[in-house]
């Protein structure tokens, strides 16, 4: 058995009746008389999955002060939202239990229902460590069926004997290719149109991820991303969106034909980050937009950032609805959200309409395995619009291995995300310490990301994303990054100028944390006596500013274009989107103003080796003057 009940009563010869009675039928059980030893059972134990408690409790063993009714249950499912709750009570009268939806089941103390309590318990953890999907997916590979059907390698019979292909049979195993099938299996339901195991696997991640609906994507983040933009939005429509969003917003923005009204991140010029957007600001963009007669109907943000910014998400989203704003949420990196309170609230939980999340960046999922949470109290209006969207980017052959790991993700999350989370964010405190023990390296705290605009916007970081400034080591952060990768085996998320970044995931460990350690401190040792780096430099008087949007991205997009040099480019606009690596941040999209500014900038990066998407050499695609004269005449110009 792999979980606890917990019974939390102050009456003792209830209590203790009531824990020989599921002991004697099977179950784990720890037992308090208090709301505080409950709570601190609660956290101290992940293997709780079950809370058996009475309607009101003491605060203490000692104390006269009492916790009463719903609030109780509210805690629990604060600290962790994944609980079973269960009302065993002297209380008769339903009048009196107010559960606010989130009890999930009621036993009165005086019918002594041993056996029901112990098959309601059962019933409730077996639903959710159940992975449906994959567990009928399995049974179907071990059928070793014949397959007359796609895909063509029929369950890899056509490389199993390959004296070409064998290794590649060898490498990945049998049951890759034997779970490898296709929609020609009914009973394995489809992605497209789920009316069986799938639709039950994502009923499933709804409950668990604290969404009305919930829908498998296997085409990444980015693709949900569109999906989204081009459900909430029509062509003319206009959106919120950080200017430090993943690319696909920006792509999102061009198949919808809508107006784009960029909010500018924060920036950390000393260490070349781009953080959150001050509250203030994207508060003022929603009253300005609003005022000018935008049809404004959606703000989008990441949440947290690359780098762990953490909004005070809950707040922004009050003020989004306040004036009648959907708001998504790019939750890409911030998947597991839900699972453990130290990252409390996730974007369902505060009352976002739409997140999307990549399962397989930070939860047991494989690449290009990601979710789409939706709670927007209005979305039947929109379903058939989603649901055509969802088809048009979606493949009508998805990889059913990667939709089985959604729903093993999902399951492994619910068991056990809060102990694994538990145990990530110790072996980040570890690594902090260890790393600030060198001389050369150190982990950059919240005060070192955020600027001053921030101060007042209670931002956070999330410890599991580590930021470490290696200015005084005398290298690059690309030579820190080589010498890891070269010399140590060690693959690294991201760098800047002067930083490197590591994700912590529920995979990390106390031994590749120490190998880590080992490596800063070998480069250390070996770095000799070099000056600080000048790199740190680069960013010191750098401001990334935001020009005009003359055209809609989708008008720019499709016109007529032509290659000019970038010195020659200057109040030209652009048809393609140009993005620095770092930060990556487009710093042009189609129908934007290329100003000198901007030039500056790009020859910056330029300067000193930065990898430009967007840009062959120094050639950069602009709108011909003969299609902005057409797209003036047209009246598809926008103003400030």
């Amino acid at each position: 058995m792999h979980y606890t009940v917990l019974v939390v009563d102050h009456d003792e010869e209830a209590r203790v009746e009531l824990v020989e009675a599921l002991v004697m039928r099977g179950l784990k059980v720890v037992s308090c008389d208090n709301f505080d030893d409950a709570c601190d059972y609660i956290l101290s134990d992940g293997t709780i999955h079950a809370v058996l408690s009475e309607w009101n409790l003491p605060r203490t063993s000692q104390s006269e002060k009492w916790v009463k009714g719903l609030e109780i249950f509210k805690k629990f499912l604060g600290l962790r939202f994944e609980l079973s709750l269960f009302l065993y009570t002297c209380v008769s009268d339903t009048k009196d239990l107010t559960s606010g939806g989130i009890i999930n089941g009621y036993f009165l103390k005086d019918e002594k229902v041993y056996d029901d309590i112990v098959r309601k318990i059962q019933a409730e953890i077996g639903e959710k460590n159940h992975a449906p999907f994959y567990e009928k997916l399995v049974r179907y590979a071990l059928k070793a069926k014949d397959s007359w059907h796609t895909p063509g390698h029929a369950s890899g019979n056509s490389v199993k004997y390959s004296p070409y292909a064998k290794d590649f049979y060898e490498f990945f195993g049998e049951n890759l290719f034997l779970s490898d099938v296709s929609v020609s299996v009914p009973e394995l339901d489809s992605l497209l149109h789920p009316e069986g195991v799938i639709k039950e696997s994502q009923e499933l991640a709804s409950r668990a991820f604290n969404s009305r609906y919930t829908f498998f994507s296997t085409n990444g983040t980015s693709t949900s991303n569109k999906i989204l933009i081009q459900s909430l939005l029509k062509p003319g429509d206009a959106i919120l969106l950080d200017r430090n969003c993943h690319k696909s917003v920006h792509y999102g923005v061009i198949i919808a034909g809508a107006e784009p009204l960029y909010l500018m991140p924060s920036v950390n010029n000393k260490y070349g980050i781009f953080g959150p957007i001050p509250k203030k600001r994207i508060i003022e963009s929603m009253d300005d937009a609003i005022a000018k007669g935008k049809k404004l109907k959606a703000l989008i943000l990441t949440n947290c950032t690359y780098d762990g910014l953490i909004y005070d998400i809950e707040d922004i989203v009050n003020e989004a609805h306040k004036r009648d704003i959907k708001v998504i949420v790019d939750e890409a990196w911030f998947g597991y959200a839900i699972f453990h309170h130290k990252f409390y609230p996730s974007a369902m939980a505060a009352g976002a309409d739409y997140s999307t999340q990549s399962t397989h960046k930070t939860m047991s999922a494989f690449s290009q395995a990601s979710m789409i949470h939706v709670n927007d109290p209005d979305f039947e209006n929109i379903e058939d619009l989603f649901q055509e969207n969802f088809n048009m980017h979606s493949s009508t052959s998805p990889q059913y291995p990667m939709i089985a790991s959604l729903d093993v993700a999902t399951r492994q999350m619910v068991m056990e995300g809060y102990s694994l989370l538990q145990r990530v964010l110790e072996l980040s405190d570890k690594l902090r310490e260890s790393i600030n023990s060198l001389k050369k390296f150190r982990v950059l705290e919240k005060e070192d990301l955020i600027n001053p605009e921030l101060k007042d916007d209670d931002i956070r970081l999330d410890p599991t994303k580590i930021t470490i400034d290696v200015s005084k080591s005398g290298m690059t952060s690309k030579q820190i990054e080589h010498l890891l990768l070269s010399k140590h085996n060690i693959q690294i998320e991201k760098s800047t100028f002067n930083t490197i970044t590591i994700l912590l995931t529920i995979g990390a460990t106390y031994s590749r944390i120490n190998r880590l350690y080992l490596a800063l401190e070998n480069i250390e040792k070996h770095s000799g006596n070099r000056k600080v780096s000048g790199q740190d430099k680069i960013m010191k008087d750098f401001q990334l500013t935001i020009s005009p949007i003359r055209y809609r991205p989708r008008f720019a997009f499709y016109a007529e274009n032509e290659e000019l040099p970038l010195r020659l480019a200057q109040d030209r606009i652009a048809s393609r989107m140009v993005t620095p690596y770092p930060p990556g941040i487009p710093l042009l999209v189609p129908g934007q103003l290329i100003t000198k500014d901007i030039i500056n900038v790009l020859n910056t990066y330029r300067d000193y080796g930065v990898e430009i998407h967007g840009m062959e050499g120094s050639l950069v695609k602009v709108v011909t003057e003969e299609e902005e004269n057409i797209l003036n005449e047209e009246g598809f110009g926008i103003q400030d």
